[in-house]
């Protein structure tokens, strides 16, 4: 009887949003054993981790209009609003507190990875033109970009201001600088310039040629320091290697390789040996993962003694 009435419940619950406009479902849920740091941060004590994600998005857009939403649950049995977009011909306004993404990143304090930190999103797109604005209600911090693209060429400009940042999430203040940038593809060239306005003048310049299945970029910055990469990817296996001169001089190299449900990867970086890094930024990191079904196994480890192996499964 329990069941039946549950049923019947979710019919009616599922006929009114109907009407309403579009619903779909998805989710995910894993169990993880071990302990993996992030940047700075190291793990703690290896212990069970279970996770559960439910998502429930709707969408409506009978008239000019069209609006999307999402309900997010996870394993704290919280639910929260996730990202909500409104929409107009070429213009959008999404909302996602302190979750939107638009360029307003900066270093949390508690691990030095990069946190968004915006709220809402303003967006306009058509005839090669684009142009963003994102703005952070708390701090007021905000970027403005804008875009345009013709046939090989694309332009670009960014102008942040990331002074003040989201004291309350523990996230340090940015600076504020415009950013050009250029792109311009011929054959198997691709040429990509960019500079800002800090008294630093930092710039990037960089050339990239296509061959088959190999992509090679050299590329250059403001320090004199040059950098080589080499990029090759056919059938099962992909293969990366970069080279820095006149700096750092770091090196890193990235391994995949697929064999039916079975794929294995490494990556070496020799430049976050500098100082102790952890989790995914380690400076070995081995992964595996098999997929049986719907289920995924995984396992990873690095060179500061970090594991863990996931059982998880999407719907």
């Amino acid at each position: 009887m329990k069941k039946v009435l549950l049923t019947t419940t979710a019919v009616v619950l599922t006929a009114g949003w109907a009407s309403a406009g579009d619903m779909s479902m998805s989710g995910s849920v894993s169990l993880t054993y071990g302990a993996f740091g992030t940047g700075s941060d190291p793990a703690g004590t290896d212990d069970f981790s279970p996770e559960l994600d439910l998502n429930v998005a709707g969408s409506s857009s009978g008239g000019t209009i069209s609006m999307t939403g999402t309900l997010e649950i996870d394993e704290t049995g919280d639910p929260s609003a996730g990202p909500i977009t409104i929409s107009s011909g070429a213009f959008s306004l999404t909302y996602d507190k302190n979750d939107v993404g638009g360029g307003l990143a900066q270093s949390n304090s508690a691990d030095g990875e990069d946190d968004n930190y915006g709220d809402y999103t303003i967006a306009y797109s058509a005839g090669g033109v684009g142009l963003t604005y994102t703005k952070d209600q708390e701090s007021s911090d905000n970027v403005t970009a804008v875009s345009y693209s013709s046939g090989a060429l694309s332009l670009s400009m960014t102008s942040s201001d990331e002074t003040q940042a989201n004291a309350s999430a523990s996230l340090a203040a940015g600076v504020k600088k415009t950013v050009i940038g250029a792109t311009y593809v011929t054959g198997p060239y691709t040429i990509a310039l960019s500079g800002d306005d800090q008294a630093t003048q930092e710039w990037d310049a960089s050339v990239a040629m296509v061959s088959g299945d190999t992509t090679v970029t050299v590329s250059a910055d403001e320090n004199e320091v040059m950098k080589v990469a080499i990029a090759y990817a056919a059938g099962a296996m992909s293969v990366s290697a970069s080279q820095e001169f006149n700096g750092a001089d770091d090196t890193t190299i990235g391994l995949s390789y697929t064999d039916g449900a079975l794929t294995f990867g490494a990556a070496y970086d020799s430049g976050q040996g500098a100082t102790a890094h952890y989790g995914d930024e380690a400076q070995l990191v081995i992964n595996a993962a098999y997929v049986d079904g719907d289920v995924t196994v995984a396992a990873k480890g690095n060179d500061q003694d970090e594991m863990e192996v996931s059982v998880s499964f999407a719907f």
